[in-house]
């Protein structure tokens, strides 16, 4: 048997007939096998039968009646196992043209949805035969059809058809591939397919640096390194983008060195880069300014500006931020300057480390220089560097003039966030400005900003130190409402305003509710409530929290141990005095000239003469 010409293939619609007597049905037996392929057909109600015509000594088959014995519909049964020994046996008797044909057949199938994977079958029975050899075309169609569905069987068997048969797809397929195995994490799949690649050279160098981007988009620089010394070792003929793909992982490796080794190795090669020259020249630069060299790092950047390669605000960002690092004033205004009369002010990091620069060496009026050119780029003034200033002047001028620089620059339209709210409502605080930090707190809640546990933490401390404790439970209340949660500091604020006012059941109730929540207590915690139960003189409840402190492995400071002293000292716990004496001693805590006094007085009334003299020996009042 033969099969004809791809251009004569003809196209059969059997529809479905509905009949009462008779039913049309295909009879194999009397012919010899054919190669059939079923699809659905947009004309059709139900399917048809794709026939690749039958030479003139065979007669295409013959659709003949018969009785129906049954149903009144036709049954077109034509099991998929029946048409695979058709395909075989069909295919066995094909000539070499008509291979041919079976490439553009596959081919077609797989590009078609609804055939692919019938398709794929073909092509897999199709290449058992002694002389049958895909297309380039045929192998792009596999590997699309594969990555879709994620077949990565197929893809290692279909790469292993590369070699066997000598044929490979062409570049972008091959980019394609190799990326996909990377991102999808079938790295050993992606070294299979290089080790193969790299024995065909015109897809070799491209599939070899389509490998080191992607490992480096996976921030797997090690594995880009080994690549390349694949690529070294194989004799490949290298380009400039492995060498900037390379360097560019050894960069982020922290290997600097390489990075200027590889790039005098491409210097004095034949290698032509042009290119990739911008990209291989910032990674240079970066490299150069990570390492220290800022000055190295501007000459190349200088070397390739007169090579006509184009400069982007990358390379400023870096050469501005590694000088601002040593500190050289300078050289960072000079390429200020150049780099905004070029429109390269692009990186808000970059204003960052200026302002930081500047705080350092106590140039703070330079900081509102670098706000004032922000606005001149374009760039608004995040809230980082809002806060920085802020903070800036708070350490270096006072809390005055951080609070005046604060409101110069909301004025000029600067718009705080919530770092810089915390930031300013903490210094209207300290200043003793409490209208202004609540003013500044609702205005920072009404922004959105209503779960910053800093904020909230200055607003009860300060209620606490105005007496407004209803204020501070509501606030409390407000946290709770919201979901913020509460840390210890808060609660150790809560804890010393009731204490302070004796509201021992409230003391007690915010204890148990700290245990409930699993916040731990800290000295501050249990220093304001033995100092409420102190103030209300029960003793007992005193000691009970003390015992419980120090058995946490608490330490003691002055302050807990002034407190202590004077609870033993009234309840007339001598033994326990001493305990304590001799525990701050080991611990390093010194006596200030009240808890000294205090101690001595206590154990001269104890009549223990002994242990007045140790406490004269053993402590230095200061």
């Amino acid at each position: 048997m033969a099969i004809s010409t791809f251009s004569e293939w003809s196209l059969a619609c059997i529809h479905c007939i509905k009949t009462t007597h008779k039913n049309p049905l295909l009879n194999p037996s009397k012919h010899p096998p054919i190669l059939l392929f079923i699809s659905p057909h947009p004309s059709c109600s139900s399917s048809r039968i794709l026939i690749l015509n039958s030479s003139r000594s065979f007669p295409p088959p013959v659709l003949e009646d018969e009785e129906s014995t049954g149903s009144p519909i036709l049954e077109l049964d034509l099991k998929f196992q029946a048409f695979q020994e058709s395909f075989e046996e069909s295919f066995k008797e094909l000539s070499p043209p008509q291979q041919e044909n079976l490439n553009l057949l596959i081919c077609k199938m797989l590009k078609d949805s609804k055939t692919e994977e019938m398709g794929f079958e073909s092509y897999q029975k199709a290449k058992r035969l002694q002389d049958f050899r895909p297309t380039r075309s045929t192998l792009h169609n596999l590997i699309r059809y594969s990555l879709s569905v994620k077949n990565w069987n197929s893809i290692w068997s279909i790469s292993e058809d590369f070699r066997k048969f000598g044929v490979y797809p062409d570049a972008s397929s091959c980019c394609r591939l190799i990326s996909s195995c990377i991102k999808a994490k079938r790295f050993k799949l992606a070294n299979n397919l290089l080790q193969i690649l790299k024995l065909e050279k015109e897809v070799a160098v491209l599939s070899f640096n389509a490998a080191m981007r992607s490992y480096n988009k996976l921030h797997m620089y090690s594995s880009s390194v080994k690549v390349f010394e694949i690529m070294t070792s194989s004799g490949m003929q290298l380009d400039g983008e492995c060498y900037g793909h390379t360097m560019e992982a050894y960069l982020k490796m922290g290997k600097n060195d390489k990075v200027v080794l590889l790039f005098k190795q491409l210097e004095s090669s034949n290698v032509e880069w042009t290119p990739f020259c911008s990209q291989i020249y910032r990674i240079l630069c970066e490299s150069l300014a990570k390492s220290g060299k800022p000055f190295q790092a501007l000459d190349f950047f200088r070397e390739m500006i007169k090579k006509g390669c184009l400069e982007d605000p990358s390379f400023y960002s870096s050469l501005i931020s590694s000088f601002a690092g040593v500190r050289e004033v300078k050289m960072v205004e000079s390429l200020w300057v150049e780099a905004e009369s070029k429109k390269m002010l692009r990186d808000p990091a970059v204003f960052l480390k200026l302002v930081l620069m500047y705080i350092e060496l106590g140039l703070l009026e330079k900081t509102l220089d670098v706000v004032s050119s922000m606005k001149r780029v374009n760039i608004r003034v995040s809230d980082c560097i809002f806060c920085a200033i802020v903070n800036g002047f708070s350490k270096k001028r006072g809390l005055t003039s951080a609070a005046k620089v604060y409101e110069d620059l909301v004025t000029e339209g600067c718009d705080p966030g919530q770092v810089t709210y915390a930031s300013v409502l903490n210094v209207y605080f300290r200043l003793g400005l409490y209208e202004k930090a609540e003013e500044v707190f609702w205005e920072m809640d009404n922004k959105g900003f209503d779960k910053c546990v800093v904020a909230y933490s200055s607003m009860i401390a300060m209620y606490g130190k105005v007496n407004r404790i209803k204020d501070a439970m509501k606030l409390l209340a407000r946290m709770k409402e919201r979901g913020v949660k509460i840390n210890v500091w808060i609660y150790n604020s809560i804890l010393d305003m009731h204490g302070k006012a004796l509201n021992l059941k409230q003391v007690e109730k915010i204890w148990k509710e700290m245990k409930r929540r699993k916040v731990v207590a800290d000295k501050v915690s249990y220093t304001s409530v033995i100092s409420a139960y102190s103030k209300a003189r029960e003793f007992d409840m005193c000691m009970k929290y003390y015992y419980e402190y120090r058995l946490n492995g608490g330490r003691i400071d002055r302050a807990m141990g002034g407190i202590m002293v004077g609870v033993f000292s009234k309840v007339s716990r001598v033994d326990e005095l001493v305990k304590l004496l001799q525990d701050m001693k080991s611990e390093g805590t010194g006596l200030d000239a009240r808890l000294y006094r205090s101690s001595m007085n206590a154990l001269r009334d104890a009549g223990v003469d002994i242990q007045v003299r140790w406490l004269e020996e053993g402590f230095d009042p200061s």
